[in-house]
C-alpha cells in the first residue's frame, strides 16, 4: 500500500517548502537560523496542516546533529527522560545540542513539561515544540520562557494553488493519470488553509474517478458528500467544528450549539478545549449584556477538570445553552481593542499628578496625589475628575450596548459625566 499523498509530497528541503515565507523565506528569521546551523529552542503554533512538522524534519535533515522526536499522545515522562539520557551521552564537547522534535506539545502534561525543562535550560537538548493552541495557555512559563515563538499562518490561495499543480505535476502516482484542474474553488473552500487536507481532497477525488479526471467544483462536493468524513483524517475538522460552534452561540441559536458540541465529544474533542472556548465566548460575545455568563462559563471549566468524561458532557451543554440564549454584547470586546490601538497610537502618556501614588514625602513635594478627590467622601460615591492622560481627557473609548442589562450601566455613566457619555 503507497504512502498517502501528502506524505508522499512533503517537502525535504526550504526551497520545496510552501509558505510561511516570513519564517524562512530568504533573510528570514528561520531561515538565517538554519542557515547558520545553529538554532535555539523555538515553538511553531500554527493550525493544522501548515507545516510545522514538515519544517522540523527539514531542519533534521539540514543539520549534522542527533534528532529524535516524541509525540505528546503516546510519550510519557519516563519517554522524555529516556531521550534526554540518549542525548546526553551521544553530545561531545562543543558539538551542538540534540534536536528534540514534540508534536502536539499542548497535550503535554505540567510533570512532563517539568521534566524537559531542566534539560533545555543546560543546553542537553534544543527543543523544538510544535502546538495548534495558544502555547500561553498550554505550554508552562518557565518552559515557554526559554522558547523563542514563531507563528505559522493558513497558507493562502497561491499556495494552495502552488501545491496542487505540484501534485499533479511530480507525484509519481498522479503524474501517471490523466488529470485537469479545470476548477479549485471548492477544493480551496474544503481544505481551509490547510495543505495535508487539500491534498487528501485530492487524493480522494482522483481515486474515485477512472480514465482522465476532469476536477470541478461539483465533483469535489459530490465526492465528499458521499464520503464527508474522508478528508478529515485525525480530526483535522477541529477548527471548523469549533467556529461553527462558537457562531450558533454567537448568534443565540443554542440548538446547533448542541449539534456542535455532540459533533465535538463524538469526535474525541479535549472537553478542556471545549469550555475554555466558551469563557472566552462569554466575554467576548455576551459580555456586560449578561455578567453571570462568565460565572457560568467558569463554573463549567472547573467542573470538566474534577468529573471529566462522561458527565462533564452535562456541565458543558448547560453552558452552551445558557450562552446562546443569553442576550449579546460585545462593548467589552471592542472597548479594550480600541484601548489597546489608542496606546499604539500615542505611546506612553503621562498619568495626571493627581491619581499618581504618592508613596514617599519628595513625591508628595512633587505633587504626586496632590487635588485627588476621594469618590467614598461625595454623594453617591462620585465625583467628577479628570482620570484619562492631558491629550487624552476626552477620549471614549467604551460605548454602552442598548441591551436591558447594559442600558442600565450607560444611564449610570450619562448620570455622572453628562454629555461625555450622551450619544
Amino acid at each position: 500500500m503507497s504512502e498517502p499523498l501528502a506524505e508522499r509530497l512533503r517537502p525535504r528541503t526550504l526551497d520545496d517548502y510552501i509558505g510561511q515565507q516570513h519564517l524562512v523565506g530568504e533573510g528570514a528569521v528561520l531561515r538565517r537560523m538554519i542557515d547558520s546551523g545553529h538554532i535555539s529552542s523555538f515553538i511553531l503554533w500554527g493550525p493544522p496542516g501548515v507545516g510545522k512538522t514538515t519544517l522540523a524534519q527539514i531542519i533534521a535533515h539540514r543539520l549534522e546533529t542527533p534528532f529524535y522526536t516524541l509525540s505528546a499522545v503516546t510519550s510519557g515522562v519516563k519517554d522524555v527522560r529516556d531521550v534526554i539520557d540518549k542525548a546526553q551521552k551521544v553530545r561531545f564537547f562543543n558539538e551542538a545540542s540534540p534536536i528534540l522534535f514534540i508534536d502536539e506539545i499542548h497535550r503535554f502534561s505540567k510533570s512532563q513539561q517539568d521534566s524537559l525543562l531542566g534539560a533545555v535550560e543546560r543546553g542537553v537538548v534544543t527543543l523544538i515544540g510544535a502546538t495548534t493552541e495558544n502555547p500561553s495557555f498550554e505550554v508552562i512559563r518557565p518552559l515557554l520562557s526559554r522558547c523563542q515563538l514563531y507563528v505559522l499562518k493558513s497558507l493562502e490561495k497561491a499556495d494552495l494553488l502552488k501545491l496542487l499543480e505540484r501534485a499533479v505535476t511530480t507525484d509519481l502516482i498522479l503524474k501517471e493519470r490523466q488529470i485537469e484542474l479545470k476548477e479549485t474553488g471548492a477544493l480551496l473552500r474544503y481544505s481551509g488553509g490547510d495543505a495535508r487536507k487539500l491534498l487528501n481532497i485530492l487524493e480522494l477525488v482522483v481515486e474515485s474517478e477512472s480514465g482522465k479526471v476532469v476536477i470541478t467544483d461539483s465533483l469535489v462536493e459530490a465526492r465528499l458528500q458521499q464520503n464527508p468524513l474522508a478528508y478529515d483524517k485525525d480530526g483535522e475538522m477541529h477548527y471548523d467544528i469549533i467556529s461553527a460552534f462558537i457562531k450558533s452561540i454567537r448568534g443565540s441559536d443554542p440548538d446547533a450549539a448542541l449539534y456542535w458540541m455532540a459533533r465535538m465529544i463524538e469526535g474525541g474533542e479535549d472537553p478542556q478545549f471545549i469550555a475554555r472556548r466558551m469563557v472566552i465566548s462569554a466575554s467576548e460575545d455576551i459580555g456586560l449584556a449578561n455578567p453571570n455568563a462568565l460565572l457560568l462559563a467558569n463554573a463549567a471549566f472547573d467542573t470538566v477538570m474534577k468529573i471529566g468524561w462522561p458527565e462533564a458532557r452535562i456541565a458543558l451543554a448547560e453552558c452552551a445553552v445558557y450562552l446562546a440564549t443569553s442576550p449579546k454584547s460585545n462593548s467589552a470586546y471592542l472597548g479594550i481593542d480600541a484601548a489597546l490601538a489608542l496606546v499604539r497610537e500615542t505611546g506612553n502618556q503621562p498619568v495626571p499628578l493627581p491619581i499618581r501614588n504618592a508613596p514617599t514625602q519628595l513625591m508628595k513635594e512633587l505633587g504626586y496625589h496632590d487635588g485627588y478627590k476621594y469618590p467614598h467622601d461625595y454623594p453617591g460615591h462620585f465625583t467628577e475628575q479628570q482620570y484619562m492622560p492631558d491629550e487624552l481627557k476626552d477620549r471614549r473609548l467604551w460605548h454602552g450596548q442598548h441591551n436591558p442589562a447594559e442600558e442600565k450601566l450607560y444611564q449610570r455613566m450619562v448620570n455622572y459625566w453628562g454629555k461625555r457619555f450622551e450619544e
